[in-house]
């Protein structure tokens, strides 16, 4: 009878260690996985020239928006991408543009001060083409609070506020990816990178 209640207290025991196993190993990946640390060591291997052609680097809509998030220049915060589909991108970001003019070296005078200055939430949809080393962005909407822009205003914010920090965006023109990359494969749950020759 004695053997039989400790046997029945070690199982209890075991259970309830294995459990508190469990919880732990839950809570130590929960908080010790950094997702952008990650994502930069994802980036850091792309651009190393190391992997082979053919190799795949997949970046998890996680990663992705850690990386947003981090490497925003300043005037942006809360930046968010939405992956749609194999070709499709949207983005949302909350955007001080006076912030973002000054992070770029300009200060504004106290008319576009007045007209720039503030966050403003700013959302856009693109269609992102890829193959041959090569990326196409084409932007299908994109709106600030709330407000719908296209023609010469959207070209306005790409050549003043985008391409000052990404010298090599050009929209609706393919633009070599550099490090090798041959395509891009978009999905829902993130992108894959395609290393060619």
């Amino acid at each position: 009878m004695a053997s039989r209640s400790n046997s029945g207290r070690r199982r209890r025991v075991y259970k309830r260690v294995k459990r508190l196993l469990c919880v732990s190993l839950v809570v130590a990946i929960a908080f010790g996985f950094d997702l952008y640390s990650s994502a930069c060591q994802k980036v850091n291997l792309i651009e190393s020239g190391r992997l082979l052609p053919g190799a795949r680097v997949d970046l998890t809509l996680a990663e992705l928006n850690a990386y947003a998030a981090k490497e925003a220049p300043e005037g942006v915060r809360n930046a968010r991408l939405v992956l749609e589909g194999q070709e499709t991108v949207s983005g949302t970001a909350m955007v001080d543009f006076g912030k973002l003019r000054r992070a770029q070296g300009y200060e504004p005078g106290w008319l576009m001060s007045k007209l720039l200055d503030g966050e403003r939430a700013v959302s856009g949809t693109a269609r992102i083409h890829s193959g041959g080393g090569k990326v196409t962005v084409e932007v299908e909407r994109a709106s600030i609070s709330g407000v719908e822009i296209d023609g010469k205003t959207l070209e306005f914010i790409i050549q003043n506020f985008i391409v000052p920090f990404y010298p090599s965006a050009m929209v609706g023109r393919p633009v070599a990816m550099g490090y090798r990359i041959e395509r891009l494969q978009l999905a829902p749950s993130g992108v894959g990178v395609v290393i060619g020759r």
